[in-house]
């Protein structure tokens, strides 16, 4: 069973040498596509003997697809440049790759950090993601920035021992760029999708958002870190559905 470890990338310095090393016992090459990063991104990356190839960035999910193709192996483990494998997770992918099975997919728990603190509830975990799976059986689909593997709908999905780890946010300014930038990405995917908005539909989508982190999901049980997520992650939906008024607005 060939591995293509497969990650993209646009100025992640600060996350990529964690995730690479994570990969390179389980993976027989890994392959990251960059977006012309403007940091240390490759130069990081090319210490760890990777291929390391550049696209133009159009959307996640077009750039995961081009990743995706132009992996050699048959089969691929897709992570985020924030993401590394558990050394549990590492064991359980070496025990399917000695079972080689000819196709198949796999799905993994994955854990966030925000702000330095793991998180159990709030929505965030167990977060159970398909990332391992053969490549002629699967494609990325979703709606921008929310991108996700799909797998054909007959194919034979087993769940792994052990967790992503997802180094999310360092920091509340990180949580604020993010939600700003993928706001305005949402908002005009929803656009593009007729979607409307009103003042009613965001007061109740930014309600609602903020009930089920915090007390459908148990964020409560996160302290002080759940509570600022219930509250951003109200915010970050706030924003979303304002941006998409105002698309309505300016037309």
């Amino acid at each position: 069973m060939k591995l293509s470890g497969v990650i993209i990338t646009y100025n992640e310095e600060r996350n990529i040498g964690r995730c690479l090393e994570s990969l390179q016992e389980v993976c027989d090459e890994i392959l990251v596509l960059d977006s012309f990063s403007t940091d240390k991104t490759q130069e990081i990356c090319q210490s760890f003997g990777v291929r390391f190839e550049q696209n133009e960035f159009v959307g996640h999910i077009q750039q995961k697809n081009e990743a995706l193709q132009r992996a050699k192996h048959p089969w691929i483990l897709s992570l985020d440049a924030d993401e590394a494998l558990t050394p549990t997770l590492k064991q359980s992918i070496l025990s399917i790759k000695k079972k080689a099975p000819k196709n198949g997919g796999y799905t993994m728990n994955r854990l966030t950090s925000y702000c330095g603190k793991w998180i159990h509830h709030s929505g965030w975990y167990p977060d159970t993601k398909l990332r391992l799976v053969s490549k002629a059986n699967a494609s990325w689909g979703g709606t921008n920035p929310h991108d996700k593997l799909i797998a054909e709908e007959n194919l034979s999905i087993t769940h792994l021992k052990g967790d992503l780890l997802h180094y999310s946010y360092y920091t509340k300014e990180d949580h604020f760029k993010q939600i700003a930038f993928f706001s305005q990405i949402a908002a005009k995917e929803l656009y593009a999708k007729k979607v409307k908005s009103s003042l009613f539909k965001i007061g109740i989508k930014t309600m609602a958002q903020f009930i089920k982190s915090y007390f459908i999901k148990l964020g409560f049980l996160d302290g002080l870190a759940g509570w600022h997520i219930a509250i951003r992650s109200a915010y970050g939906t706030h924003q979303k559905y304002a941006l998409l008024r105002k698309h309505w607005q300016d037309a």
